[in-house]
């Protein structure tokens, strides 16, 4: 039987599962604040893994996924630990905002630091408590307010392991991405943890595709790292679309977008993905794609400015002969990494 996980101050005897708190901060109204973490210890031995959501407060679809994850079946008959944080960034989360109250966006700034601003302490917390602490972590993202993404895992270029774990989540797309500068994915593989990122649905909304395909996704990437077995894991219903590059086509004016594709729709180059006309019906531009691909993000609002992001289509992978896949990866590793969701519009 596996040693009791130690996190904080707690300690989880095999077998258990405890709503662990971590002290965060103290509002200027003296109310404190936690990082609460729900952490279920199996009886055999196995791999800790982590999932996490809300790193950003105004995404909150990843906090249902973690509610039905930990009401699922196949939990109960746990091999190793699951640590669960449905909400990381609690301030921003309160205020349905995906910032922090000094406007810090959390994702930017791990590693952080214990004597840092108040977005780097929480940054540090979650690293040294939760992170660190497993071998594997999947973090839950969607969408900004206005926009939605088809569900999607995102991979690290070159991380074999990583392209296996995103093989059996199957959502219905993955996309190479490369890791930004202060997120918790380059943090944690500097930790020797790797961690999915998967996107779904839309800042503010519960999706219901989105939730479905997120927690099948975890249960069957627990299924391949032995935690769980085969009963009760959803069958993966096809295979993902591997996707090495995307790109967003922006609004060519100003006006009133209707849209004619949605999420999840293949289009090939030249296709009318919408149309944007003036309020009066006199001028109409037509929004086509730039090459061929699968739509796996689009914007929900219909007032739109010239230079607008309106429609995300990533391209999926070409065969590629065995001597060019290193002068291939070379490539991927150094393109521009993916736009983050404050950086669209």
């Amino acid at each position: 039987m596996p040693a009791p996980f130690q996190i904080g101050d707690a300690e989880i005897a095999p077998g258990t599962r405890q709503t662990v708190e971590l002290p965060v901060s103290v509002l200027s109204d003296h109310t404190p604040v936690t990082l609460s973490a729900h952490v279920i210890h199996g009886r055999k031995p196995g791999p800790a893994m982590f999932v996490s959501a809300a790193i950003h407060g105004d995404e909150v679809i990843g906090a249902e996924i973690v509610r039905r994850l930990l009401r699922a079946a196949p939990v109960a008959r746990l091999s190793g630990t699951l640590v669960t944080v449905p909400i990381v960034n609690s301030f921003g989360f309160l205020n349905q905002s995906r910032y922090l109250p000094d406007r810090r966006d959390l994702n930017r700034c791990f590693p952080g630091s214990a004597e840092g601003s108040l977005a780097g302490r929480l940054a540090d917390l979650f690293l040294t408590e939760v992170v660190r602490r497993c071998d594997v972590g999947i973090d839950l993202h969607s969408a900004a307010v206005g926009r939605t993404n088809l569900p999607q895992i995102r991979l690290t270029p070159g991380n074999a392991r990583l392209r296996r774990l995103g093989d059996a989540f199957a959502a219905p797309v993955s996309l190479l991405s490369k890791v930004r500068d202060g997120s918790l994915r380059g943090a944690a593989e500097e930790a020797g943890v790797d961690v999915l990122l998967y996107e779904a649905g839309e800042g503010l909304r519960f999706d219901e595709f989105a939730a479905r395909a997120g927690v099948a996704g975890i249960l069957r990437v627990m299924h391949a790292l032995d935690m769980i077995g085969p009963r009760g894991v959803p069958r993966m219903r096809a295979q993902p679309v591997f996707c090495e590059r995307s790109g967003w086509v922006r609004a060519p004016s100003g006006g009133l977008l209707r849209t004619l594709k949605a999420s999840g729709d293949y289009v090939e180059e030249g296709a009318v993905l919408g149309v944007v006309s003036d309020p009066f019906g006199d001028v109409d531009h037509e929004v086509t794609a730039q090459n061929d691909g699968v739509v796996i993000g689009r914007t929900n609002l219909p007032v739109v400015n010239e230079g607008d992001a309106l429609f995300h289509i990533a391209q999926p992978a070409r065969e590629v002969a065995p001597e060019a896949a290193e002068r291939e990866l070379a490539h991927l590793l150094d393109a521009p990494a993916l736009f983050d969701e404050d950086e669209i519009i």
